[in-house]
């Protein structure tokens, strides 16, 4: 810290935020409509008061509504915050308050104490909150060493994608990490060969950016991470290390890590919201240096927020300032941070323009659509928001994958069984062509998926017909209703053995369906182990063995386990789901639909059974898949091949492991004319030898 004699000089308003320049450290915020600004300097990060406050002067420190400041003898690890000063008049959308300390939105860092920050007090107008806020951490990005490492760009481009929460992962007492390593990116990189052995190749990690522990609607945490307080800054309390810059070293040694093992980076990021939530949440940060301008308001009462987010309010994203934060973000975490994709939260509310509306070319998604340095990061959209768009089959842009949320309810309410669903199922099989129906898109921008954080694991269902969310303290108002899911005769665990097979049977019939269909499959956490949430639904606040993975699972259900470490390698290596052209419709392939005979599909209500037929046209691969949801055994009549040739099985849930995916498919006899599948189950046959269109 420099002493106070030091004069400070006027500054650049760019670039944004805290930059370490020669000499000293260059300040620069945006606050459109503030009369007044002071950057506050802490000597140590614990302190309760700043030991220095620049009162920034308008006539020196501001262009245009940029305040900016050059503060010699600073350096990276320096604590800070924000005043600003200015009406406070909610119907006019200004919300100025002077005695607020405010994380600076171009935060690289982020420090403060879990026992003394407080979330209430930042809700309250007037009330002094410099000694418990949260404070922004001077940050050099350039002084890492990566060691030659880089972005894996478009490496794996089927890669099957891993749904992880960094806390969960390693949280749980029997993980085998020190304390204190459970649940860091320390801990997670520990564990990195486990993932190697699963065989994915993309991780896609839940919130990382630094959150709000506290912003939940009850005293329970926030566990997910879905309010966000600074989008340039990786969450501390997921860090190892507790000195200030600690968790952005930590992160880079977990990208860095997981990059050796050729294994790419997704984040989850929530630009569509913060946690500063609606008309009478907190001021954390932006709400303080430009409410108007960050956030989307009522333009009947702009004391008001929009709110198509579910939580309180809307990141005003299409706003020209708005734009270029969220921007800035992402190219900062491919190039300093040198992660590799993200999924973006409620992308549908980045399409809603300043009063709310959607809009048909929302500029921020065309913008990171056709950015130069995201051009090479996979870019993911939950294609709805929670005011009721739902762009799942017309996302706007030529690149954006999306979340197939149709895929996840077809297939759901196919493997338990219900009627009229032959034809959708057979759609999203070979990638929903009647749903994405521009010509020339890439197939793998569907992201096929049976769970997600979001819902139920895959173990629970099958396990539970209704969701059990009484631990989250709402009364198990919370969380969806609508599950497709089945119980299979008893609500939750049971010692019925043969309920018991038939939940393995089908977690089964999951898996091997998300193998077998042509898209970008993505994997929750623990469903290869048959982790449980006990019937939660929506355990957003559950930061315990609810939500943690449970290591004793991995030896209990190595069976599963070694199931979906094939299916994993088969859909990742298999030249026909590698295929970034369509199965349906661009000509390399010949699709065919069966029935129990061939070229008679039974595609009426009642039916419950569908085989595949797909085959290069120049006779290189072929595969026949039977899909089964008939409560009893269907015996197939399968193709003809030339002499020489025959049918190998490949998978069949039906059988007991390791049969039902063996390491070497077992060749049927060549003779072989019809096979039996299983009551409820999916079985795999490809072609072996020399192969033409069936005799």
């Amino acid at each position: 810290m420099p002493a106070p004699s030091i004069p400070v000089q006027p500054g650049h308003p760019f670039p944004l935020g805290a930059t370490v320049q020669r000499g000293g450290v260059n300040f620069s915020v945006y606050a459109d409509g503030a009369q007044g600004v002071e950057l506050l300097l802490f000597d140590a990060p614990d302190d309760a008061l700043p030991e220095r406050t620049i009162k920034l002067d308008s006539d020196v420190n501001k262009t245009f509504h940029y305040w900016h400041v050059f503060v010699p003898g600073l350096s990276a690890g320096q604590c800070y915050a924000y005043r600003t000063y200015g009406a406070y008049d909610p119907p006019s959308g200004k919300r100025y308050d002077g005695s607020k300390a405010l994380l600076d939105p171009y935060a690289r860092a982020v420090y403060y104490q879990e026992d003394v920050y407080d979330r209430g007090a930042a809700c309250r107008f007037g009330h002094d909150t410099v000694a418990t806020a949260m404070r922004s951490v001077v940050v050099d990005p350039d002084a890492y060493d990566w060691e030659g490492d880089e972005p894996l760009h478009h490496r794996f481009s089927n890669a099957v994608i891993y749904e992880m929460h960094v806390r969960g992962f390693t949280a749980h007492p029997n993980s085998g990490l020190p304390d204190d390593l459970r649940g860091t990116y320390a801990g997670l990189i520990e564990k990195i060969p486990y993932l190697q052995s699963l065989g994915v190749k993309a991780v896609e990690l839940l919130p990382v950016h630094q959150f709000d522990p506290y912003a939940t609607a009850t005293p329970l945490p926030n566990y997910w991470g879905y309010q966000t307080v600074a989008f340039f800054a990786p969450h501390r309390p997921y860090s190892a290390r507790r000195d200030v810059l600690g968790p952005v070293d930590e992160f880079r040694d977990m990208v860095k890590a997981l990059h050796r093992a050729d294994i790419k980076v997704i984040l989850d990021v929530v630009y569509n919201h913060t946690a500063e939530n609606g008309d009478n949440g907190p001021t954390l940060s932006m709400r303080g240096f430009a409410n108007d301008t960050y956030y989307v308001l009522d333009p009947a009462n702009r004391a008001r927020f929009v709110n198509a987010s579910g939580v309180g309010n809307t990141v005003n994203a299409n706003n020209a300032v708005v734009r270029r934060l969220i921007i800035d973000s992402l190219r900062y975490w491919v190039e300093h941070m040198h992660v590799d994709g993200f999924r973006f939260d409620l992308a549908s509310a980045l399409a809603r323009g300043e009063e709310g509306h959607p809009l048909s070319d929302p500029p921020v998604l065309l913008d990171i659509d056709t950015d130069p340095v995201l051009s090479r990061a996979l870019i993911i959209a939950e294609p709805w928001d929670a005011a009721g768009l739902y762009q799942v089959s017309d996302f706007v842009g030529d690149r954006w994958a999306v979340w197939n949320g149709q895929y996840r309810d077809v297939v759901r309410r196919f493997v338990k069984g219900d009627s009229g669903m032959i034809r959708q199922l057979a759609d999203q099989i070979v990638g929903a062509p009647s749903q994405f129906q521009q010509p020339d898109r890439d197939p793998i921008r569907s992201v096929n998926f049976v769970t997600a954080h979001d819902g139920f694991t895959l173990n629970d269902l099958v396990s539970y017909n209704h969701k059990h969310n009484e631990a989250n303290g709402e009364k198990n108002r919370d969380g969806t209703n609508t599950n497709d899911s089945w119980n299979h005769g008893v609500e939750g665990p049971t010692s019925d053995a043969a309920i018991n097979a038939l939940r393995a049977r089908q977690i089964r019939n999951f898996m091997a369906i998300l193998t077998v269909s042509q898209g970008r499959a993505m994997l929750l956490m623990g469903d290869e182990v048959r982790r449980t949430q006990r019937g939660n639904n929506n355990a957003y606040n559950q930061d315990n063995e609810i939500s943690w993975f449970d290591w004793a699972l991995v030896e209990q259900n190595a069976d599963l386990l070694r199931f979906t470490r094939r299916l994993i390698d088969l859909h990742q290596n298999a030249p026909t789901f590698r295929e970034r052209r369509s199965w349906a419709r661009d000509g390399d392939y010949i699709v065919n639909w069966h029935g129990l005979k061939l070229d008679q599909p039974d595609w009426s209500d009642d039916s419950r059974e569908i085989a595949l037929d797909l085959r290069r046209t120049d006779g290189n691969s072929r595969a026949f898949v039977i899909f089964n949801a008939f409560w009893e055994a269907q015996t197939f009549e399968l193709p003809r091949v030339l002499k020489g040739s025959g049918w190998r099985r490949v998978l069949d849930t039906a059988l007991p492991s390791p049969d039902d995916a063996p390491d070497e498919p077992v060749q049927l006899h060549g003779e072989t004319s019809h096979y039996t599948a299983g009551a409820r189950s999916v079985v795999l046959l490809q072609r072996f030898g020399v192969d033409q269109a069936s005799e």
